[in-house]
């Protein structure tokens, strides 16, 4: 974690924290909130986990079509399109992996809430990126942040994106195959949706169905 403690790695950290936040949570401009993404899906099906496959398959969609469209040009255009494909890419999982918690009863402006859905990018390696910011792990995600601290979960943020700046490196490699035009943007357009539905899967995990507040007849018939 050197890297981390590095201020200018730190501060770049930051800034890819707040805005994948900002823009993939809560939403801006023409991308409404995960919130509301939530709210169209329910509103589709009366079954959550129906709501659920909604929400992964429209943003599955949603990377592959981005996937597509930034690698429409080649290898003269490639070093620009995959940053503004990789930022987009992951703008459209937190919004995802939020828009699933919602449904499943998080409250997603709850700062845990907030730093499980970027951890839930890391994939498998959310358990390492937890240990490595000194907090153990022992079942869900979601669970092992509930009661921490503001600082330590700004430690977690950091090495989310420490961790996603390393796996940035390795979708790069992956997407070698995009130096022919078109053949390369449906290997892109591919490769995002196959990494969405993955870390669909993650998410789906780290935020079980949250407890239900009891009623007010329902509290009374226990007490």
């Amino acid at each position: 974690m050197k890297l981390l403690r590095n201020s200018a790695a730190g501060k770049a950290s930051d800034v890819a924290v707040g805005y994948l936040m900002r823009a993939g949570i809560d939403g801006g401009g023409d991308l409404a909130s995960a919130s509301k993404a939530a709210e169209r899906a329910l509103a589709a099906t009366d079954d959550p986990e129906q709501a659920i496959d909604r929400i992964v398959a429209t943003h599955t969609r949603l990377a592959a079509a981005g996937g597509f469209v930034t690698g429409l040009g080649g290898f003269l255009t490639l070093p620009v399109a995959l940053s503004a494909n990789v930022l987009g890419f992951y703008v459209v999982a937190t919004r995802m992996v939020a828009a699933i918690a919602a449904v499943r009863g998080h409250d997603i402006s709850h700062d845990a809430v907030r730093t499980t859905v970027l951890l839930t990018l890391t994939g498998n390696d959310s358990s390492t990126v937890l240990s490595r910011a000194g907090i153990g792990v022992n079942g869900i995600a979601a669970a092992a942040l509930q009661g921490v601290s503001p600082a330590a979960l700004m430690m977690v943020n950091k090495a989310v994106a420490f961790r996603l700046f390393a796996q940035v490196g390795q979708k790069s490699l992956a997407r070698l195959g995009r130096g022919v035009p078109v053949v390369g943007g449906v290997v892109g357009g591919a490769f995002d949706a196959m990494l969405m539905h993955r870390i669909a899967s993650h998410a789906r995990m780290h935020f079980p169905q949250a407890p239900r507040e009891l009623g007010a007849d329902q509290a009374a018939e226990r007490g």
